[in-house]
């Protein structure tokens, strides 16, 4: 039996920006997980989620592929994980086995609702993680990182990876996104052996450590968002008003830059500061797309937490979802929680994910 485990991501800032090749943010994995365990069986094999509507699905071989009729969007993640780690396997020369895979995951709310946690990425991160466990593989993070990213992208089609990357490498990461052009490329062109060797164009992942005297909180809004469609009209934004587009992102590469600086130098004001202003950026990058970022709500949460003394903002896409405040220790975590909750905003108990360690 092999069991593994990635965890979700927020984003801390360089949202929106960060889906244009180089362009860099910052990210935290948080303290829930998407778990797949592994167990293998002698003939077919079943794949598991309570995520999917069927409880159960089987599937079986034809030459390497696996083989079903279901569609299931989540299911798609899964399959494509296993399609390239598998691929990746028979090149380092293993033989392919059947298993049971079962998913698992904290990142829904009771009903399940999404928090916004980047469910997805994790599930591909786990399965990654899982097979090639299984498969005896001796993965690096970068490894995971980049089987994962293919396969999201193989399904996806866009996106920065950057939720990939907070799953994979855990903690606080600096993250700068790849070329994906130039991945669709290797894939269609290259091995998975000679796409992992090589170093991908623009791409950089450091990780980070927030400073002792800071801590983070989340709320959640209770409100789901559609991260694709809201991507999809700022890229309509970009078509039509170029250089307000322009100015947007060379201004959030100055800010992510000075914030992941602030993380380097362990430099509390600098990265309050910096995170602050990122709200800013994104009520900017709001108001030219005509884009609804900030809901009511989560203006609602940012604006008491900064009442309170906190540096506040939305998280990822927004129009919905969470949003997180930075503060000192001296923060009031009690009363700002009774005041989100008095507007019906839902703390949520996450804290940073821990860092992965891989071989």
């Amino acid at each position: 039996m092999s069991t593994g485990k990635a965890p979700g991501k927020l984003y801390l800032a360089g949202e929106y920006a960060v889906v244009e090749t180089g362009f860099p943010a910052v990210l935290t994995s948080v303290n829930k997980y998407v778990t797949v365990t592994v167990n293998k069986t002698q003939n077919g094999g079943t794949i598991q989620s309570k995520n999917l509507n069927k409880e159960l699905i089987h599937w079986n071989r034809q030459g390497t592929e696996l083989v079903f009729d279901d569609s299931e969007s989540q299911l798609q993640y899964i399959l494509a994980a296993i399609k390239f780690i598998e691929k990746y396997a028979l090149e380092r020369g293993k033989k392919l086995s059947y298993y049971d895979l079962l998913v698992t995951s904290e990142l829904d709310s009771q009903d399940g609702k999404k928090y916004g946690l980047g469910s997805s990425a994790a599930v591909t991160v786990a399965v990654v993680k899982t097979l090639g466990d299984f498969y005896h593989l001796d993965l690096s993070a970068m490894d995971i990182y980049k089987i994962a990213a293919i396969s999201h992208l193989s399904v996806q089609g866009n996106g920065s990876l950057g939720d990939i990357a907070a799953s994979a490498f855990g903690g606080i990461v600096a993250y700068y996104s790849p070329d994906r052009n130039w991945i669709f490329n290797m894939i269609r062109n290259h091995s998975i052996t000679e796409i992992l060797s090589l170093d991908w164009p623009q791409l950089k992942i450091q990780s980070l450590e927030l400073p002792k005297d800071l801590e983070l909180t989340v709320g959640w809004t209770g409100s789901p968002a559609s991260t694709s469609i809201l991507v999809d009209r700022i890229a309509l934004t970009k078509a039509q008003k170029v250089k307000k587009y322009q100015h947007f992102l060379q201004e959030s590469r100055k800010n992510v830059e000075q914030l992941i600086k602030g993380f380097k130098n362990n430099d509390s004001a600098l990265i309050k500061k910096m995170f602050s202003k990122y709200r800013s950026l994104l009520d900017d990058l709001a108001e030219f797309s005509d884009v609804h970022i900030e809901t009511d709500l989560l203006t609602s949460l940012c604006d008491i937490a900064e009442k309170l003394g906190g540096s506040a903002k939305t998280s990822g896409a927004g129009g919905g979802d969470c949003g997180i405040v930075l503060s000192d220790k001296n923060l009031n975590v009690a009363e700002l929680k009774k005041e989100w909750q008095k507007v019906g905003i839902t703390p949520l108990t996450l804290k940073i994910g821990e860092i992965i360690a891989h071989a």
